[in-house]
């Protein structure tokens, strides 16, 4: 099998793991949709998550905080799910966070206008994309490069967005030089 094969593979085993979890985890609001409530033993999954679905109340724009997505909520599935996209993102060439700004990854020494755009490509936009891969999503995204083949390597692209993420000029700047 090929790669791609594997991880699509590996996607949908995890996602149906997570489907089951939802499906079988006990919700914490019983509400029964007809004035005789059914016993629960006769109950089905499905209508029972419809049933706690239909009774939970939308939260009020004000109580949502800002820094919480449609995709990273605060649950267990929720957490994965957003982890596997995270990890995903430069291997399948999928933006994870769609709705997040672009970083300006030209600040990258030895990554330019070029680059970027083959980055941009492949579904990197961002500095904490570069910085979270290993070194085998590295070496897939290196063979994606073309032209920038070994780049990523050379001009260490991912320990200067590490510095770029966090912010740390002081730490880039003794590292790598002046950023410009």
């Amino acid at each position: 099998m090929s790669n791609a094969t594997l991880i699509i593979a590996t996607l949908v085993a995890i996602i149906a793991i997570a489907g089951l979890f939802l499906l079988l985890r006990k919700p914490k609001q019983r509400v029964s949709l007809s004035d005789t409530p059914a016993p629960v033993s006769t109950r089905s999954a499905e209508s029972a998550l419809a049933a706690a679905v239909i009774a939970t109340p939308a939260p009020e724009p004000a109580q949502v905080p800002e820094e919480t997505s449609a995709v990273e909520g605060h649950g267990v599935v929720d957490s994965a799910a957003a982890a596997i996209l995270d990890v995903a993102t430069p291997v399948l060439g999928v933006d994870a966070h769609p709705d997040l700004p672009a970083d300006e990854l030209t600040r990258i020494k030895g990554l330019g206008p070029k680059a970027k755009a083959v980055l941009n490509g492949i579904g990197i936009h961002r500095f904490d994309q570069l910085a979270a891969l290993d070194p085998a999503q590295a070496a897939e995204v290196d063979a994606r490069l073309g032209a920038f083949k070994g780049r990523i390597f050379r001009d260490r692209w991912i320990d200067q967005a590490r510095y770029l993420e966090q912010n740390d000029i002081a730490g880039f700047e003794k590292e790598f030089g002046k950023l410009g």
